[in-house]
């Protein structure tokens, strides 16, 4: 299992340090997309944002540090989705990390029982 899998997280990010850990251990070798380096475009995000099922405020990272420098907090429910489709993919550091995605699921943030549910 990997290839169908996509893993996507910032390299210096302890959780997804730990997530990557978590991925290995269940035999998955899908390598870690760097969010900063390779940032997801709009189309991506949209894509799985419609996937997922979640809302899309779930895919900031709203602990973050740009978050907060750029008042998304207040921002945020002013905007269109796909404004903010275009603000989380000008700043990889924006989008809540890590993420998995797999044919059928998009996880994000690491919980661990939700990602074990993938490889039951």
């Amino acid at each position: 299992m990997g290839s169908e899998i996509l893993f996507v997280g910032y390299p210096k990010c302890s959780t997804c340090q730990k997530a990557e850990k978590f991925l290995r251990a269940h035999g998955c070798t899908a390598p870690m997309r760097d969010i900063k380096a390779a940032r997801p475009t709009a189309e991506e995000l949209r894509a799985w944002h419609q996937r997922s099922g979640l809302p899309l405020r779930r895919f900031f990272n709203t602990s973050g540090m740009v978050y907060r420098d750029l008042g998304l907090k207040d921002k945020l429910p002013h905007m269109t989705e796909e404004e903010q489709y275009a603000v989380l993919a000008a700043d990889g550091m924006l989008v809540k990390r890590p993420l998995l995605i797999t044919a059928d699921r998009v996880l994000t943030g690491f919980r661990e029982k939700e990602w074990a549910e993938v490889f039951a």
